[in-house]
């Protein structure tokens, strides 16, 4: 039995998931809260690196897009901040709600716009930062468990913008409820129960949209900022910034 364990602890699965080099106690065994600092110093010194490598600063086509990912998820989740003031999930208050912010709230017009392209161009931010690792061959090992992690953050990121998009309630909205709850509808085995799930019931009310609104504004954020403080980390433990073939 420890033959298998210690065979599964050196396959290339486990190695690229956990990684060797925790600090240890004096008498030689691991220290939960020295592994604990470990990870949040990666964090923290991938946003704030001792030392950086040359081509992580050099001015290329790729514009620093991992960054700049980050940077519009801050400002989403400053200006959806501000959104929430003036908003209610509710029907019809949410698409009344959408044209108070345009004619009676200060800035609010402004701040909309800025979530709404911020979002669009954070999707894209996103989709070409994958394509850069992918064609610089960085998702080779050791970084394969980060390639996976970072296909996990684009999926929460469309999952982000679609969720955002359905909380005007208009009739985009509501045919965009329709046909993704359709589509969920045929995952295998459990298609019937995730859909009503999102529904909130058997068809489209207003449950429907307090589901998406908690989705959009409280567990998506919550997941995606996990899995970019995994990501950050992984990339300090990694060896820095990857950089070209």
């Amino acid at each position: 039995m420890s033959g298998l364990g210690d065979h599964i602890r050196n396959s290339q699965v486990w190695t690229s998931i956990f990684r060797p080099g925790s600090p240890m106690r004096a008498d030689g065994g691991d220290s939960p809260r020295n592994r604990a600092y470990v990870v949040m110093n990666n964090v923290l010194y991938h946003l704030h690196p001792v030392k950086v490598k040359r081509h992580g600063v050099k001015l290329s086509y790729t514009l620093c897009l991992g960054g700049l990912s980050f940077f519009l998820f801050i400002l989403l989740t400053i200006t959806g901040i501000f959104l929430m003031f003036y908003y209610r999930p509710t029907s019809p208050q949410a698409y009344i709600d959408m044209q108070a912010l345009a004619t009676d709230v200060a800035f609010g017009q402004l701040v909309r716009n800025m979530h709404r392209w911020g979002a669009h161009i954070m999707v894209l931010a996103v989709f070409l930062h994958m394509s850069r690792v992918f064609y610089h061959g960085a998702y080779k090992p050791p970084r394969e468990f980060n390639w996976v992690v970072g296909i996990i953050l684009l999926l929460l990121t469309l999952l982000l913008s679609f969720t955002g998009y359905l909380l005007p309630w208009d009739q985009l909205a509501l045919w965009a409820v329709t046909v993704g709850t359709n589509m969920a509808a045929y995952t295998p085995v459990f298609g019937d129960q995730v859909e009503f799930a999102l529904l909130g019931g058997v068809q489209i009310t207003a449950d429907t949209l307090l589901r998406w609104y908690v989705l959009h504004v409280l567990f998506l954020p919550f997941i995606i900022t996990i899995f970019m403080a995994v990501h950050f980390w992984r990339v300090r433990k990694d060896g820095g910034i990857s950089g070209p073939l």
